[in-house]
């Protein structure tokens, strides 16, 4: 087993370790996904069937490449593992149990949008406001309801939820709820949380056939990234374990320093209370960052010390010193992006980094807009991770629509959204009228469809609309996926609809298109085993539930060489040679809602630094700014981050001067500071803007005293240039030579 050579004792420890409850903490850059992968890899060798082991991960390409890892060490086998996401895995048993829960086997899963469509109808059918009840926020809270393990009755017994929508003047979302969960089960369709919620009643409901069956099938369970799960999933894994008969063969890896996930539900209690819940529980520490230098990793050290609720471990690196950690300080928000772009193009030159070895990552996406544009004018290729799935785009969604409406045609929310395109004269009150009687007679939208009676014109398109999809429905066990989109994209008319449209977005939208087909067809002719030597059918059903599961983390195939920019959130998980951690001040990192929920919020908000303090291996970069754009107003009045002063003054080099206040451990605010740095620079000059008054460009002359609103007091050096585009060279006190034209500089003269 040379395998085993390739770790350290630990790691050795936590891999050969097989039997009963195991916790294995893994520090980032510790090799977390080595002892995951080995441990299934020495399951597999000790005699264990590969399809006897379960293995959760939070991303199909987590376990698409965790899979190929495994079958580097044990061949073939390792590709039968059952490895998948929380939702694919139980997605997979809930289509053959189905039938127990009271779902047809061949169900939809609806993706968000569909969700909040439903929702949108649902209020409307009840004649509430639209803008009282909008569907991002109903969505939020039934979906929350379901995390924990509320049911609709539940929610309505539930005093304190109750009380939350009546202050929050939405008395109605119980019966909102209510209603949802009636329509997705009369549609046979499931949306994302309930993959995890039927699951769990499917589990709770048959714990003598379905559990034992399943406690059987799977002797050994995987959990990866525990941190990261919340109640509803670590209450179907408990099912599973703790089944009486059951040997607890559960082994969970994280870290609950990179908890980062309340906002969706995860709960880090599943990580510091494991031990609770399981007294035989053997522990593992891996310690050892195989990723950053000394002084990256002992900074992220200070900076997690100041949580309150955490495992201890002290993360360690036998990398070399390196660099120290760069701090950043600029007057403005243009400059930071200007600064940090700099820095990069000297690492490029300097330190021979390709783009792709370099990531900015910011708090909030609306920040990338600045940085975008500084290295725009360096002529620096970049992607901005998180922009639309091509999943999400319309004519990729239309066609899919049409399939899941073959498949299912109690699909409400994919027929409503094909019925009328392309156009072929249903209108929209139409299929308002349809949605409603649907509703009060308590039929399915495709039952009242069939039987529809309105103006001629329209019923008869009625009627050829529901003999294509009928027609469309003969072919579903005749023909493979392929072939069955195929002609579904033909016959329905939408590809002569897109062939019109000779633009270059018309273009692009049937390539989208083509695109799409091309998947399905690589799907059909792809025969990857899934489970104990057995082939998944080809058909469109199987497809449909294949990319609904589809998480943006499995979009990323771009392999050029571009600069990453991307929120802390989705650097999760990787890794680059050099790391800008921008905007890192009060309000924005942490953030304001962070600073207002209290110790606990603000724990959460240090672990989300931590991770990206940790994402860097020899170069890391933190960046701040005196003044930013907020709301169309300029902020003159902004703070450090409180977590610049965590990271350790013996780690930084800074770049200017540190002004910021220090902080009890609650996090309030206890006194001003001013620490000089080798390079002082002053703070930018706040100007009452009501007592401020410009005058005319025509004014401005050399050796004059100016003030300006953003960069304060500075002398006029040199003029140049016509008088209608007239430039002026400026030495400001604070932020040094600027160059500025002057009909749009307002400027004020200092007497």
């Amino acid at each position: 087993m040379k395998y085993l050579d390739e770790l350290n004792d630990i790691q050795r420890q936590a891999v050969t370790t097989t039997k009963g409850p195991v916790m294995v903490i893994a520090g980032p850059g510790s090799g977390k996904t080595r002892v995951l992968t080995y441990r299934i890899a020495h399951l597999i060798n000790s005699g264990v069937a590969p399809w006897e082991i379960l293995t959760l991960t939070f991303t199909n390409k987590a376990a698409k490449e965790m899979k190929e890892r495994i079958s580097k060490v044990v061949g073939e086998r390792g590709g039968r593992v059952w490895a998948g996401t929380f939702h694919s895995v139980f997605a997979r048993i809930l289509r053959v149990e189905a039938d127990k829960i009271g779902f047809p086997t061949s169900f939809t899963i609806y993706d968000t949008d569909d969700a909040k469509s439903l929702l949108k109808n649902i209020v409307r059918e009840k004649n509430l406001d639209s803008k009282q009840y909008p569907p991002n926020v109903l969505y939020t809270r039934i979906s929350s309801a379901k995390s924990n393990l509320i049911t609709p009755k539940a929610y309505e017994a539930h005093k304190t939820l109750r009380d939350q929508d009546r202050m929050a003047k939405r008395p109605h979302i119980h019966a909102i709820y209510t209603t949802y969960m009636a329509r997705c089960k009369k549609a046979g369709a499931m949306d994302f949380d309930d993959l995890l919620y039927q699951m769990f009643y499917l589990l709770h409901s048959n714990p003598d056939n379905v559990v034992e069956k399943y406690r059987q099938k799977f002797k050994y369970i995987l959990v990866d990234e525990f941190q990261d799960t919340n109640q509803l999933q670590y209450g179907i894994i408990r099912k599973l374990v703790n089944y009486p008969k059951s040997e607890q063969n559960l082994c969970v890896v994280g870290d609950d320093a990179q908890s980062i996930y309340a906002f969706r539900g995860a709960t880090i209690q599943n990580i510091l209370d494991f031990e609770k819940d399981y007294k035989a529980l053997q522990v593992f520490k891996l310690e050892q960052n195989y990723r950053s230098t000394e002084h990256i990793v002992q900074a992220a050290n200070n900076i997690i010390l100041n949580n309150r609720k955490q495992i201890q471990k002290k993360i360690w690196s036998d990398k070399g010193e390196g660099e120290k950690i760069k701090v950043l300080r600029t007057v403005t928000d243009k400059e930071e992006g200007k600064k940090v772009v700099g820095t990069i193009m000297e690492q490029k030159m300097r330190d021979h980094l390709s783009n792709n070895a370099i990531a900015i990552l910011y708090r909030t996406n609306a920040q990338s807009r600045i940085f975008e544009e500084a290295l725009r004018r360096q002529n620096v290729k970049y992607k901005v991770f998180g922009g639309l799935s091509f999943y999400q785009r319309k004519e990729v969604k239309d066609l899919i629509a049409y399939l899941r409406a073959v498949v299912n045609v109690n699909d409400e929310e994919a027929m409503r959204r094909v019925i009328n395109y392309p156009v072929r004269g249903i209108g929209k009150s139409t299929i308002e009228k349809i949605g409603k009687a649907a509703a009060e007679n308590d039929k399915t939208f495709w039952e009242i469809l069939k039987t529809y009676q309105g103006t001629s014109r329209t019923t008869n398109a009625i009627r050829a609309f529901v003999f294509m999809i009928e027609n469309f429905r003969k072919k579903l066990e005749a023909k493979d996926a392929y072939w069955l989109a195929a002609h579904i994209f033909e016959k329905s008319n939408m590809e002569n609809s897109l062939k019109k449209d000779t633009t270059v977005q018309g273009i692009s939208r049937m390539e989208n298109v083509t695109n799409l087909l091309d998947g399905i067809k690589d799907f059909v002719e792809n025969d990857e085993l899934i489970d104990d030597a057995t082939i998944p059918d080809k058909n469109l059903s199987t497809y449909l539930q294949t990319i609904a599961l589809h998480t943006s983390a499995d979009d990323d195939k771009d392999d050029t060489d571009k600069v990453t920019l991307m929120s802390v959130h989705s650097a999760k998980g990787l890794e680059f040679k050099s790391v800008f951690v921008v905007g890192l001040e009060e309000n924005l990192f942490p953030s304001f809602m962070a600073t207002k929920e209290g110790p606990e919020g603000m724990d959460e908000e240090r672990r989300l630094f931590y991770v990206a303090v940790t994402r860097a291996e020899r170069f890391l970069t933190l960046s701040y700014t005196g003044s930013r754009y907020k709301f169309g107003k300029l902020d003159n009045n902004i703070e450090p981050s409180r977590f610049l002063t965590e990271v350790g003054d013996q780690h930084i080099d800074y770049v200017g001067s540190m002004l910021g206040r220090s902080y009890d451990s609650s996090g309030n605010s206890v006194s001003e500071r001013r620490t000089p740095r080798y390079a002082p620079v002053k703070k930018a000059v706040s100007i009452d803007v009501p007592a401020f008054t410009p005058v005319a460009p025509s004014l401005i002359r050399e050796g004059l005293t100016v003030l300006h609103q953003r960069f304060g007091q500075g002398k006029v050096d040199k003029l140049s240039g016509a008088a209608s585009n007239r430039i002026a060279i400026i030495q400001f006190d604070a932020v040094g030579e600027k160059r500025i034209m002057l009909k749009y500089a307002k400027l004020g003269i200092v007497e």
